[in-house]
This record gives structure tokens, sequence and C-alpha cells, in this order.
């Protein structure tokens, strides 16, 4: 049987062993006779369909608590990549789904009056009834036992008496929940409430529409799954709801209120109901998936907000790997370890995507007073899965006057926009982030940096930042930290600026200053990062007494007369950076470092005038940045690092940064660079693409501050995107730029641009083309006859 092509099971850690105690199967090999599945909905059905066709002379037994035509929600949207899947896998439930379905390419966005339309999406949508009856013949045609209105039996009965139990019981799963501490579920609930509806006609594109009303935002989701009918979600955070009455509103009056707040949208038609209920969403997520011969799949296993419309498709997906792994590995520990392993990273990507939608809608009045067309780019570009990039080969028209109505002019990507800080103009909006480079001697920056800044600015970047600058001896973090607290380190320091504004006119060069704190007196990063000199350590300063790991020195609590001492050498370190001849100026206030110290309330214990409350932890960092100010030439810009979240309980939170940037806005910064994390030893990151840029999105509408953007933001089109998308003003790159130096450069000639904010240094204009390679592959027949 030709089955789905299936994502590489490949950087996965497999954690879907079988437990000491508990169910077990009955037999070790992966090819189970008797199987149950918990729940009849698509995924549970599907899976039967798979495993009964797999192996026609296998039992598998489907419990349902429901009729056979109860259902819950309307409409069901599959993706082509699912449907590909569904193809190679059982091409008769392929066959009789396309009889059904309903497709469509357009988004329309509807906002203050004003509707903005986006093509080239590409939607596939069906009734749920009719999926679920589709599926039940299926399973029916090849033998699988329905038990519909049938509670399963008792999980671990279940467990004893057959093979193999796929628990596709939902988002309140029963069975998760009797083997709560092997799977582990961490459930999160949400902001807004919802309600699932329909409409008797049609809708011609997927629409979302925005209502301001009295009580607050409203939102509408819409789309057809049928020549007739659409499926219409209603939400709205938690307070508006409650302000609107619909708290005490019973089913008919909320059907009612509904349709008359977007009477517009559906031309003055009813709406109808299905047992609808007011809800809230609670993503789901489990350490483990498989427990015995027990295995966890869709919405039991984990969910992903309906804005991106995946329930359904994962669950479909689920059953795939489920069945092909079952299929190929010899046991079934190995074969439910190899599900795991395959689904877990595409999941984990699908939720992190339905979480940046979810919040986007959960913030959405953060965004009303943007421009028209960037609000309906910001909103196609909510979840990161859609970009610039994307967007443009989808509809070129639409996103070409985004692009107009944000100031680009023809042919020149966001990127390559200029931006303008105080008296400094950026020819792009890509930074070279801080590195440490650990390669200074005695503080002094030598020919490496110079080679390693130099070669970075002649890769294009607008600006290119330093590392972050010592302003004492012993405010370094290692022995090769690079520093400005004397004469000599400002005068090599000077060489590399003036190579900068020599050989790369247009790049600017920023320096970071700051100080190291209680995560100084450490050896080079590659030699173990954070852990402390085994000889030769200098004493440390910081907020509080408070090592940083528990092997780590403890440090100093900083006196009132220290205090006073380091912001002079802040001050001191200041001036020497203006006559190195740096373009701007940041002070480093992230990362755990002193300054940052001082900020978090899991770092700074005092009792004094600079701890306690937010204003008081605010003060030491205030005052080193107005010192700092006080020296820095007028017309120079200068931004501020912040660590806009700990990922730590009773940490910084994302409102403490808002506030954070206003204090800093408030001082004269004119930027906020906003990174997270690195405060505190045992950090939890939610690391992913672009994890970090929400930060600065809210930082940047809330406080009203331009920010920076950093954090796992790795190619061209992510950077068209948060700047295109209003979500960040620039773009700073780390990792990408050790990569590859002439990153700017290159993204440039990738998008077919030239001009003035990507000029190719005199000498290297001659590569400003991709080399041509040879030929990799033989050319492709020009006609294919088939019988």
């Amino acid at each position: 049987m030709e089955r789905t092509v299936r994502m590489p099971t490949q950087g996965a850690r497999g954690t879907a062993r079988s437990a000491t105690t508990g169910p077990q199967p009955h037999d070790g090999t992966s090819h189970p006779l008797r199987v149950a599945i918990v729940g009849g909905g698509p995924g549970g059905l599907y899976t039967a369909a798979l495993l009964k066709r797999l192996a026609p002379d296998r039992q598998v037994t489907v419990w349902e608590r429901n009729a056979p035509d109860d259902t819950f929600g309307f409409g069901v949207v599959l993706s082509d990549e699912t449907l590909g899947g569904i193809e190679h896998a059982d091409p008769v439930v392929h066959d009789a789904l396309q009889k059904h379905f309903v497709r469509w390419d357009d988004i329309d966005i509807v906002h203050r009056n004003t509707r903005h339309t986006s093509g080239g999406h590409g939607f596939a949508a069906l009734g749920r009834r009719r999926l679920l009856a589709i599926l039940h013949e299926r399973c029916r045609s090849l033998g699988v036992d329905l038990r519909f209105r049938a509670a399963a039996p008792d999980p671990a009965r279940l467990a004893e008496t057959y093979d193999l139990v796929v628990a596709a019981d939902g988002v309140h799963s029963t069975t998760r929940e009797a083997y709560a501490d092997v799977f582990r579920p961490h459930i999160t609930g949400h902001r807004c409430r919802y309600i699932w509806l329909a409409a008797d006609f049609a809708f011609d594109a997927f629409r979302f529409e925005i209502a301001e009303t009295e009580p607050g935002v409203m939102q509408l989701h819409g789309y057809p799954y049928a020549a007739d009918a659409s499926t219409v979600i209603v939400e709205m955070r938690e307070e508006v709801w409650r302000a609107a009455g619909f708290d005490e509103a019973d089913e008919r009056e909320s059907v009612e209120r509904c349709a008359k707040i977007f009477a517009d949208a559906l031309g003055g038609r009813p709406l109808r109901s299905n047992k609808s209920a007011w809800t809230t969403f609670r993503t789901v997520v489990n350490e483990r998936w498989s427990h015995g011969n027990v295995v966890l799949l869709g919405d039991a296993a984990h969910t992903a907000h309906f804005s991106i419309g995946s329930g359904t498709k994962l669950a479909v997906e689920d059953a795939l790997a489920l069945a092909a792994c079952l299929d190929e590995r010899p046991t079934l520990e190995e074969a439910l370890t190899a599900y795991e392993e395959e689904r877990r990273p595409v999941v984990a990507s699908t939720q992190r995507a339905a979480r940046a939608s979810l919040e986007w809608f959960e913030d959405l009045p953060r965004y009303l007073d943007r421009p028209p067309r960037q609000f309906a780019f910001n909103l196609l570009t909510r979840s990161r899965r859609v970009t610039h990039d994307n967007l443009r080969l989808r509809d070129a028209r639409f996103t070409e006057s985004v692009e107009r109505e944000f100031g680009c002019p023809p042919g020149t990507p966001p990127m390559f926009t200029p931006f303008r800080l105080r008296g400094l103009t950026l020819r792009n909006r890509v930074v070279v982030s801080p590195m440490d480079m650990y390669s200074a001697a005695d503080g002094v920056p030598g020919d490496f940096h110079l080679v390693h800044l130099g070669a970075r600015a002649l890769g294009g970047a607008g600006l290119v930042m330093t590392e972050m600058v010592c302003v004492s001896e012993e405010g370094r973090i290692t022995p090769g930290c690079a520093g400005l607290y004397t004469g000599r380190q400002a005068e090599a320091w000077r060489r590399i600026t003036g190579f900068v504004h020599e050989r790369s006119p247009g790049t600017a060069i920023g320096v970071q200053l700051g100080h190291s704190g209680r995560k100084g007196s450490t050896r080079l990063m590659w030699e173990g990062m954070d852990e402390p000199l085994p000889d030769g350590n200098w004493p440390l300063v910081a907020a509080s007494p408070l090592p940083y790991k528990p092997d780590s020195q403890t440090p100093r609590q900083l006196t009132r007369a220290q205090l006073t001492d380091i912001r002079e050498q802040f001050a001191a370190a200041a001036w020497r950076a203006a006559r190195a001849g740096f373009d701007l100026l940041e002070l480093h206030c992230a990362h755990g470092y002193l300054l940052s110290g001082f900020l978090s309330p899991l770092t700074n214990h005092r009792t004094d005038a600079y701890g306690g409350s937010l204003a008081k932890r605010l003060r030491f960092p205030l005052e080193v940045f107005d010192a700092v100010r006080a020296v820095w030439p007028e017309e120079r810009p200068m931004t501020v690092r912040i660590s806009a979240t700990d990922w730590a309980e009773g940490g910084t939170s994302a409102e403490d940064a808002v506030e954070i940037a206003r204090a800093f806005a408030a001082h004269g910064a004119d930027a906020i660079d906003v990174s997270t994390g690195q405060v505190v030893a045992d950090e939890r990151p939610e690391f992913g693409r672009s994890y970090q840029t929400p930060f600065a999105d809210r930082i940047r509408h809330e406080a009203g501050v331009p920010v920076i953007a950093v954090g796992a933001i790795s190619s061209w089109d992510d950077v068209n995107s948060l700047i295109l998308a209003g979500r960040a003003d620039l773009c700073a790159l780390a990792r990408p730029h050790l990569y590859d130096p002439h990153w700017t450069l290159h993204a440039a000639a990738e998008q077919g641009y030239e001009g003035p904010g990507a000029v190719w240094p005199a000498p290297y204009r001659a590569g400003s083309r991709r080399p041509r390679t040879g030929r990799s592959e033989a050319p492709k027949p020009r006609l294919s006859l088939s019988k």
C-alpha cells in the first residue's frame, strides 16, 4: 500500500517509553490485532480505518459516547498537504472528500468599514457532519466495530484486554487524566471567550471582521463549508464578554445578539447554533504521549487555536503517522516512540504558530490604529507562517499596496528602507547584534575585532554593534572581554570605527556598554559558559548578594558609594566611546548583568531606595542612563537593551517590560533593544522562530517607542515581515552574521534589489551576483505520456 511521505524523525527526543508499571501490550510486536479507540471524532475514525486497511484481520473497536450524527462546530478546513497524505494512504476517503469540498482563495479583512482582500491562499472545507459520515461509511466498509452512544470502558481495563489503546477522546480526555502522572499534561487557559455558530449562506472568502462596540472589541471569523452554509466564530476578550452581558445571556439571546453586532458581514441574515456555548480555548501540551500500550492522539495529545484551522488537520496527520509507524517498526514500544518523535516537532511548530495567532487576537485592540493595509498585513502574518515573501507570491498586488502605504520605493523590500534615530539615519533595517567574542587582551580589542566587525560592516548591515564593552576591569565577564576603561582601549576602538567609516561609508557602528555584575569572573564561553575561573578570580558586585548558579561566586551587595563609582565608570566609558568615533551607544540592561540585576525582582532583593517596587528597581539603571546621556553627544542616539521577561516565575513580566521601556524613553532613549532571559539560571525559555519578537511588538505599540527585535530571526523574509507588519523598526541578527558576514548584501542579491539600502563595496561589486553552478540533475522530460 502507498503511504504519505512523512516528516523526518531526526531531531526530536523520544519520550514515549513503556512504563515499568501500568498498561502493557499483550504482544511485543508493533502489529496489534486487537485495537481499542476511545473517541469517534475525525482522528479516531481515520485511525481506525487506516489500521483496519493495513491489516484486515485486525479487530478495531471505536467507542463514541454521542450519536453518529451528533457533532459540535460546523465546518472543517483541511490543507492541501493533509489532503495529499490522505490521498496516498486511502484514495477512497480522499475521493469521497473531494466530492463535498468547497474551495476558495481569498481572505477578506474588514476593519472600520474598509475591506481589504488578499488572494491566492487555497482553502478547502466541508461540513463536520459530512466528514464524519464519510469516515463512518469507510470504517463500516472495512469492518471496524463502531459503538455509538457508548462510553468506553475504564482505560485500565481496555489496556488489559486490548493490544493497543488509542486515546482520541479530545481536549477533556478521560484517558489522559487517568494516567496524568505519566503523560504529565500542561493545560493553559486563555483570555478570550468564543462561540461556534453557523449561517445559512456561503461567504465568498475567509472573512475576518472587527467590531468596535461600546463594551469593547469583538471579532468574527467566518468561512464557507458548503454551497449554502458558513461557519461563524465570534470571539472577544473575557472582560468585553462580561461588559456586553454575554455572561448572563442564554444560547438564543447570544446567537441573536451576535447576528445583530455583525449584521453587515451577515447581510442581515440570522445565525444558528448547535448546542453552542461560550467557552475559552485551552492549549494542551503533554510531556509524554504514550504509556505502555496506551497512546494519545489529536486533541487529547495537543491542541492548537482554531484561528489557524489546525485541530482536525493535526488529528488526521497523527493518524497517518501512527498507522505508518505501527506498520514499519518491529515492536510496539519502538512504533510509539517513532510516532512521537515524528509528530512532536511538527506539533510544537504548529502550536507556536497557533499561540502567536491566539495572542494576536487577544491583543487585537493594540493594532486597531495602525494604517489600514498594514493592519491587514499584520493580521495575515500574525502566526509567522505566512510571510512577506510567500504573501507576495500569493497576491503581489495586495503586498505591493501594503509596501506603498509603508513608504517602500518601487522595487525596494521593507528591510532596505532607511530609519532615523535622532541625528543618525540608518540606510537599512538590519543590525549586527552584539556578540561577545572573548578575544581581547587586557580589555584591548585587536586584529580579530578589526576583522570581525570590519567584515560585517562591509557586509551591508545598516548598524554594526560591538560586543558588550565593559566599563571597568572588575566589570568584565571573562578575561577575554573588551573594555573602554583605559585610553589604550579607546585608541584601539578608534582604529576599528575609522576602518568602518572609511571603507564602508553609510554603515553605522555602535558600542554596547555594560558591567557583568554577578555573572563575571568566568571562563571563556568555549571553555565553559558561566563557569567560574579555576584561578585568578576577581571579586564580584551586584544589586544583591545572590550567586548566579550554585557553584558561582557570591557577589557583594553594592553600597551607595559603590553605586556612585560605577555610575561614573559608565559615564567615563561613554566619553571615551564618543571620542573613539562610535555613532550610537547602547546601555546593556539585559541578560542578568549588573543593571539588569537591579531591574528583576528575582535578582534585586534590596530594601533601600534601589529595591522593592519597579520604580525603585529602575532607579539605578536610570541614574546610569542619565549620566551616560549627559556626556554622549546630543545628536547621537542611545538605545537600551532589556530582558523583557525572565522566563521564570516571579520575574520581570511583559507588563513590567512595557513600563521599563516607557521609563527609559522618558529619559531620552531613542529605541529599546528587546531581548529576553539569561537573568536566572533556572529559566525556561519558549524557544522558536522569532520567539522574542512578540515582546518587541508589545513594547512598540504600548510604550510608543521604536524597538529593535532580536531572537532567532534568521531569514530576510522574517525581517521584511516584521518591519512591514509594524512589529519592529529594526531587526538584530547574531548567528546568521556569524555564518555569513555578508548576510545583508546577499539578502539584497537574492531579492534582486540594487539601491541605496545595500551598497556593495567597490572591490566586491563583481561578486554582487550569485555565482553560476553546474547542473545538479539531468534535464526533465519535456513531454510525458501516460497510458
